[in-house]
């Protein structure tokens, strides 16, 4: 803990990111709560600036902006999130399974991780989602399925290693299934790692979701994400660029604040980093 003070202490910029990711994350928690509605329109107070009565003012058909910036980190911090959770859980699985069984497995596996990885992800993303039904639920899976590579890798490193240590022979000596020295030895053991990849992995799909929601193959109307806001503002920048400039600057004030979270958490989980970084 006191390694992780040390670095906020000397990294100003982390703590005024972490600050505003926790006041983000605050806010689309609460959303539902809030005496706002995202959708509802007043073509006569169209496309006004920012004010007391209109925060960041009113988009081309009335509504609030304020409201739709709130309900679209929601949906983007939902994505990503979830996205991230799936992506886990593949990677994790693949790369446990990967390591500790070796073989003919262990090929098969990483010549499909080689294959998938060799591809560009924006390119492959983009061609899957136009081939699904634009929603939410596919903007998930697309992003959780075709992301979880790098921590497979990460995964399996790790394993190779852990699976000629002491405790877990053993456990092989002693008879216990595959299943469970993976489940009781492994991934306790690999967790540090996996809690440093999900803040990575969860800035990734947030930039991938916004990437998406831009190309119009993302969030669909009337639902909004960071990245659709982004598309809407396009007709209207010259003359509101505040459209775009507020969602924009979440976006990456959000996935620096996750890029700082990991760098915190491998602080705290490797204290040895911490040590390195001083020498």
């Amino acid at each position: 803990m006191d390694s992780v003070l040390l670095v906020l202490k000397h990294d100003k910029a982390a703590v005024i990111s972490l600050i505003i990711l926790a006041v983000v994350i605050l806010l689309a928690l609460i959303a539902p709560f809030l005496p706002m509605d995202p959708n509802a329109t007043d073509v006569i107070n169209r496309l006004k600036s920012p004010s007391i009565s209109y925060f960041f003012g009113t988009d081309e058909v009335g509504r609030d902006y304020f409201a739709r910036v709130i309900y679209g980190g929601r949906v983007s911090l939902l994505v990503g999130f979830l996205a991230m959770l799936t992506s886990l859980t593949i990677g994790v699985a693949v790369g446990t399974i990967s390591g500790f069984c070796g073989g003919i497995i262990d090929t098969v596996l990483m010549r499909i991780v080689d294959i998938l990885h060799s591809i560009p992800w924006m390119i492959l993303v983009t061609v899957v989602s136009i081939f699904l039904k634009p929603g939410i639920q596919s903007i998930i899976l697309v992003i959780g399925l075709f992301t979880w590579m790098e921590i497979a890798r990460l995964v399996r490193a790790e394993t190779l290693s852990l699976k000629e240590r002491e405790f877990v022979l053993y456990a092989k000596f002693s008879g216990v299934s595959v299943f469970h020295i993976i489940l009781r030895h492994i991934i306790p053991s690999v967790f540090p790692t996996i809690i440093v990849s999900a803040t990575t992995s969860m800035a990734d799909a947030i930039m991938t979701e916004s990437s998406l929601s831009f190309l119009g193959v993302g969030i669909q109307q009337p639902m909004s994400s960071w990245g659709s806001l982004l598309q809407d503002a396009q007709g209207t920048m010259q003359n509101n660029f505040f459209m775009a400039l507020i969602p924009g600057l979440l976006i990456i004030i959000t996935i620096f604040g996750f890029n700082k979270l990991g760098n915190l958490l491998r602080v705290y989980v490797e204290p040895k980093v911490m040590n390195d970084e001083k020498e």
